[in-house]
């Protein structure tokens, strides 16, 4: 029964994930089309990409700390795109975070502004996009602006994360509770060999209890692993081969980016069997 739900959970989340990720993918091209116009001087791109009704807004901290915020003005944003140079705005996006509705979609980014290659300034953008008969269109825009603490390289987000898994698999081989524990989410599940393991991510903590009073709970050596990023780079899965006292066995997971940073939501272990030697297996566990 409970790998059954866990077919069905798995099935709905990568269908629901299918039938957002086109939509997903042309709200990221309207956004990047609108900076992709900014680099290359063209306002005609810009205004492509806007409703008619766009609003465009800034807020920021003034010399007291207090908050402000000004009301843009379209044409003149666009006429300053006009009146620059090729290749003298560039906005660098770092990540996206999409939340889909019906006709409405939001979007927040991470973003540095530069002006020929030199940091101005960064913060965070915030769209507000419409599904007209056209398509997706901008119909508002607010940003943060800030000069201090500025990112400036993007992220190695799959040495990131290859390096939050490895951690993950050491703090169990060195019996580090609260390491192994505080890298899943508080509703995470894994998936142990046995058909009757499926823990809540506490359950598995007060189950696996003993096994972290010893010098070692146990321990996994990734041998290969290979890790994919959903385009809006929130969301994370990974499939590997892992070294074990079990042998070699095959695992997946997922990952999502939280308000606590990267967390593990699902993870599945598997014990690996030849295909040759199935008809064999299935006599030993039926004995």
């Amino acid at each position: 029964m409970k790998q059954g739900l866990l077919f069905l959970f798995l099935l709905g989340f990568f269908v629901s994930y299918g039938q957002h990720s086109d939509q997903r993918m042309e709200v990221i091209g309207v956004v990047e089309r609108l900076f992709e116009g900014m680099r290359n001087a063209d306002s005609s791109v810009v205004r492509n990409t806007f409703h008619p009704d766009i609003r465009l807004q800034t807020t920021y901290l003034d010399n007291e700390g207090n908050p402000q915020m000004v009301q843009g003005d379209t044409e003149r944003f666009l006429g300053s795109i006009s009146e620059s140079e090729p290749g003298t705005l560039n906005e660098v996006l770092w990540s996206y975070d999409i939340q889909i509705a019906q006709n409405v979609a939001s979007v927040w980014t991470p973003y540095s502004f530069f002006v020929k290659d030199k940091l101005s300034h960064c913060g965070v953008n915030t769209f507000q996009l419409f599904r007209s008969m056209k398509g997706w269109q901008i119909v508002q825009i607010m940003d943060t602006r800030q000069r201090d603490g500025c990112q400036t390289e993007k992220d190695d987000l799959q040495e990131e994360l290859n390096t939050l898994i490895d951690n993950w698999h050491l703090a169990a081989a060195e019996a580090n509770e609260d390491a192994f524990f505080g890298a899943m989410a508080a509703d995470g599940v894994y998936i142990g060999t046995d058909k009757t393991e499926r823990w809540l991510r506490d359950e598995l903590r007060g189950w696996a209890k003993a096994a972290f009073e010893r010098e070692s709970a146990w321990s996994f050596t990734a041998i290969d692993r290979v890790i994919s990023l959903a385009p809006d780079g929130r969301v994370a899965w990974w499939d590997e081969t892992l070294d074990t006292w079990m042998g070699v066995c095959r695992s997946t997971g997922i990952l999502a980016h939280t308000d606590q940073g990267w967390k593990i939501k699902h993870y599945q272990l598997s014990v690996t069997v030849p295909n040759e030697k199935i008809e064999d297996f299935k006599a030993l566990v039926e004995e």
